[in-house]
């Protein structure tokens, strides 16, 4: 399973990437990770992406 990197790495103050809402543990994880905690990583970085552009469309 390719890497959901997008090469847009920024960190917020949680330590979430910006460009694919990994979290840095699950970034540095993903080279070691099984394809069920790829899947597991995916689903929770859609579902902080997801939070995250709710959140901005009340601005």
């Amino acid at each position: 399973m390719p890497s959901p990197c997008v090469r847009n790495c920024c960190l917020d103050n949680a330590e979430i990437c910006l460009g694919c809402f990994r979290s840095l543990t699950e970034i540095l994880l993903w080279n070691r990770a099984t394809q069920i905690q790829k899947r597991a990583i995916l689903a929770q970085s859609l579902s902080r992406k997801n939070s995250r552009e709710a959140a901005l469309k009340g601005f």
